[in-house]
């Protein structure tokens, strides 16, 4: 399994905190009263402190695996009649994790039980393991999922078999050969559920990482008129469309070579502490005779922890502006520490993005808590 966020989000592991242990205990005790509270708490709660996450749910997946029948097949009932009793988010996704960490010997019975699983929690981690020692055969199966009347199940077959899935084991024959999920994307290009098409796009967008034309050529043939395939088509190409790829461009309708003039940009404080916010402002002058649809971005280069930047794009508006017409934009972001960016002392280079390309570059210099102990310390 891919490097989780334990760093990063050091809170986020309070989902799984020993009251969630003690909540899991309960769910099982309900619908197996032979089940033992008491060792299954003891075991769980031991070394929870410096566990990440994912480790946790990994833990309590193996503590149940200890408490419940030693025979798989009597085990996987209890599982999945604790579904309904579990507390929600992640601590109802170690039922998913048990399957996935103890059933692959059982394969037909353990996808069933995903399958099952996923409209209480998110089973898109637990089936990793099953695409990694039968991808055909998963690929099979989340193919009928993804015509399944449950929204959370057509989820599962776009969102289990993403090339990229954030914190969990990339699948290195799809991140080579995106044909494999094709048929399933197909089947989902035009899902009436908001649910199932972020999904949808977010794999897209895993795989443009790798093939952007092969995504291309596919985003061109589906019917652009529909308003649930724009709508992924838009989403699935956002990374390519924030880097100014033209096909990108054209297939959201933005105007390739956006001919605008830019009359002033401002960044404001010129010094900022965590917490506070930042303004920008821009005015732009089209200056073409024909209204052009144009996708305004602006980038922030964050200063990381060894000095050097990394690049982080944000969306600010897409609009048509007409011809020579004068266009205001302004934007507040506050600038603070959160589960997944810790911000580091220095100048800050800032950009204004038209259509991919920047067109004017402010910046601003962040102060932090840590930089001013040091100086003082060196004072």
């Amino acid at each position: 399994m891919a490097q989780d966020s334990a760093d990063a989000a050091p809170l986020l592991k309070e989902a799984l905190n020993a009251r969630a242990m003690a909540q899991i205990a309960e769910a099982a005790v309900r619908v197996h009263p032979a089940f033992d509270r008491r060792a299954f708490l003891a075991q769980v709660r031991h070394g929870l402190d410096k566990l990440s996450i994912l480790q946790r749910m990994s833990h309590a997946a193996d503590g149940l695996r200890a408490q419940l029948p030693p025979d798989y097949r009597r085990a996987l009932p209890i599982v999945r009649r604790m579904a309904p009793h579990m507390p929600g988010g992640l601590a109802a996704m170690v039922l998913p994790e048990f399957v996935g960490r103890h059933g692959l010997e059982h394969f037909e019975l353990s996808l069933a039980a995903l399958r099952e699983l996923t409209p209480y929690s998110s089973s898109e981690f637990a089936l990793r393991p099953y695409l990694a020692h039968d991808p055909a055969a998963v690929l099979a199966e989340a193919l009928r999922w993804a015509r399944d009347a449950d929204e959370h199940v057509r989820r599962l077959a776009s969102e289990g078999t993403r090339p990229r899935l954030p914190w969990a084991r990339r699948l290195p024959l799809f991140v080579a050969e995106p044909h494999h999920t094709l048929p399933i994307l197909e089947q989902l290009q035009a899902d009436p559920s908001d649910y199932v098409r972020r999904s949808v796009a977010n794999h897209l967008n895993d795989i443009a990482k790798d093939h952007s034309e092969w995504v291309l050529d596919l985003l061109e043939r589906w019917p652009a008129q529909q308003a649930e395939t724009k709508w992924i088509t838009r989403h699935a190409l956002r990374n390519l469309i924030k880097a100014g790829h033209p096909r990108a461009l054209r297939l959201v309708g933005a105007t390739p070579d956006a001919q605008v003039r830019l009359k002033s940009f401002a960044v404001a404080p010129a010094t900022l502490r965590l917490g506070q916010t930042l303004q920008l402002s821009a005015t732009l002058v089209s200056t073409a005779k024909q209204p052009q649809r144009l996708v305004v971005d602006y980038a922030i280069h964050y200063v990381k922890k060894n000095g050097e930047s990394s690049r982080k794009v944000f969306k600010l508006r897409t609009l048509s502006l007409d011809g020579g017409a004068e266009l205001t934009l302004s934007k507040a972001q506050t600038v603070d520490d959160f589960t997944t960016r810790k911000h580091y002392a220095g100048r800050h280079a800032v950009e204004l993005l038209v259509n991919g390309a920047p067109v004017a570059q402010g910046h601003f210099e962040l102060k932090t808590p840590a930089a001013r102990a040091s100086a003082k310390r060196a004072g």
